[in-house]
């Protein structure tokens, strides 16, 4: 019989600590709320998996390459038996490699030690369980960022109310999906996917950002229950509602806890409707894909490494004067982009990895796919469930689809790999999904 664990852990780093998410560099002044690891442990009698959620930016797969078989070893399972997702929080410590240099060593280190700690005590945690699934709709949470403005070029992230916006290019995807997990004599467990970019807040203070609220929710709402939220495919999106005014309503911790308290209450709504899921097999399975790296021209060379050296130095003010809000950041991340590949091979090798159980599949993805990604993954998926993570067993940037490279804008600008590489993710994810 099914057996499934639940455990939850702190992780919440030093104050003082780097803080990932932007160009500029920020360090932790503050604890808004703690940060966590959240693990669920499946155990079918003959294999065992561990799918985990870390309130985190994400991780380089060279990292995962050493915490997954680590975590393995400790539980009694393959390396691609361990799925770690990040649900990619502005408002947590650096863990990836930034400008080829690991920063937070410290952490790091003893974050390999906690994410071991969750997974041993999901395993001992187990019990009996029957799986139950539901979905829901949250609307007005999600919004694309990228648009087409009047005078035809793209623009990421353009501001509250401007004028000059003709249309989003994309739609978000609002759907929402809830896998139960309920096991004699142990509180019941529920997993929560839904897809949005957790910027919410802002600030220098550590955060969970909107999952947080997602989760306790979820638990004052279903007795004697525990959440784990899971981010899918949000690249693309926002919490930005261009059509509104950017007053206090529209950003920071308020905002934060709406969003969360709608993703959680749009599946708790559909809670008394959960249908069973048949079967308890437990499978893994990863795919690695070689990609191309999106490199500059020879005539972009001189003048990205100009930008990047003065940014470097005297930071994105004085690297692009003259500029300002998401131009200067895009100038300055195509330049980071291009100095940063020179020296790298032609080529990427991409962790594509999948874990099934029963007729759930969870489907990870190496960074920030965009919402077509995770939207055709699902609809290609034979499971009757199938929840989607970015950040999953590595991060290794942005994901466009083929129309956003048409298109131009920041995503396009700021991809390390080339054109076709998003499609080469929902073939692979497809495959190993549909092999499981």
């Amino acid at each position: 019989m099914l057996q499934t664990g639940f455990a939850r852990v702190d992780i919440t780093p030093p104050l003082g600590i780097t803080v990932s998410g932007y160009f500029a560099t920020r360090y932790a002044d503050g604890v808004r709320d703690p940060l966590y690891a959240t693990a669920v442990a499946f155990d079918d009698g003959e294999k065992r998996t561990v799918v985990m959620s870390l309130d985190l930016i994400g991780f380089n797969q060279s990292l995962m390459d050493e915490y997954r078989p680590e975590i393995a070893r400790t539980i009694g399972t393959d390396a691609e038996g361990v799925f770690i997702a990040c649900t990619h929080t502005h408002l947590g410590p650096c863990t990836a490699n930034a400008r080829g240099v690991r920063e937070n060593p410290e952490y790091i280190q003893w974050l390999g030690k906690r994410l071991c700690d969750a997974a041993t005590l999901a395993v001992k945690d187990m019990a009996p369980t029957k799986m139950l699934y539901t979905r829901g709709e949250a609307k007005d949470v999600a919004f694309i960022r990228r648009f087409r403005m009047k005078d035809g070029s793209v623009r990421t992230n353009p501001g509250w109310q401007n004028p000059d916006i003709d249309h989003a290019l994309g739609t978000p995807d609002e759907n929402s999906s809830l896998l139960i997990l309920k096991r004699e004599n142990k509180p019941e467990i529920g997993i929560v996917n839904f897809q949005v970019h957790p910027d919410v807040i802002g600030g220098c203070s550590l955060s969970a950002d909107f999952p947080k609220f997602v989760r306790d929710t979820y638990e004052k709402m279903i007795d004697n229950s525990l959440c784990m939220y899971l981010n899918g495919a949000q690249g693309d999106t926002n919490h930005i509602d261009v059509r509104r005014s950017g007053g206090p309503e529209a950003h920071g911790y308020l905002r934060a806890k709406y969003m969360g308290k709608k993703i959680a209450l749009s599946v708790i709504a559909n809670y008394e409707l959960a249908e069973e899921l048949s079967g308890e097999k437990v499978a893994y399975a990863q795919k690695n894909i070689t990609v191309k790296y999106n490199k500059g021209r020879p005539d972009q060379v001189e003048e990205s490494i100009r930008i990047s050296d003065i940014y470097k130095r005297e930071g994105i003010e004085a690297a692009v004067p003259g500029e300002s809000g998401m131009r200067r950041t895009e100038i300055v991340a195509e330049a980071t982009r291009i100095v940063e590949l020179m020296s790298l091979p032609d080529e990427k090798v991409l962790y594509i990895t999948a874990v099934s159980v029963g007729d759930v599949a969870f489907a990870g993805f190496p960074g920030e796919p965009f919402t077509e990604i995770g939207r055709q993954v699902k609809a290609n998926s034979k499971f009757t469930l199938t929840m989607t993570a970015c950040a999953a067993n590595g991060y290794e940037g942005y994901y466009p689809v083929q129309s956003a490279f048409d298109e131009g804008g920041y995503e396009a600008l700021t991809a390390r790999y080339a054109a076709g590489t998003a499609e080469a993710i929902i073939a692979a994810s497809t495959e190993i999904i549909n092999k499981l």
